[in-house]
């Protein structure tokens, strides 16, 4: 079996579930970056993911659950940012990060 690096294969053009899978992370990493920027630095830096969900629904992961409430009350920020992105938005959802492994308690 032919050894074959991991860029050949992230970068395939030959229209496969892996490229695919890269694009849809692209995707959200732009997507993730437009509601940061929409937001402003203050709650940027708590914005810890974000996904869409084929129903329309933009999930918005916060660090805290005390930033979670706050980013609440941006959500018509937040969809109209993944809507002038280009995202199909109907609802918003933020939901809490959950604690890592190694930040017991945090």
């Amino acid at each position: 079996m032919p050894i074959i690096h991991l860029e050949k294969l992230l970068k395939s053009t030959t229209g496969g579930a892996l490229e695919e899978l890269v694009k849809q992370a692209e995707g959200m990493d732009r997507l993730l970056a437009g509601l940061k920027e929409a937001v402003g630095p203050g709650l940027a830096s708590r914005l810890k993911g974000v996904n869409l969900r084929p129903d329309g629904q933009l999930v918005v992961i916060a660090e805290t659950p005390a930033w979670a409430s706050r980013l609440r009350f941006e959500a018509e920020t937040l969809m109209a940012a993944a809507r002038g992105g280009g995202a199909e938005v109907g609802s918003c959802k933020v939901i809490v990060a959950r604690n890592s492994p190694d930040k017991p308690g945090q």
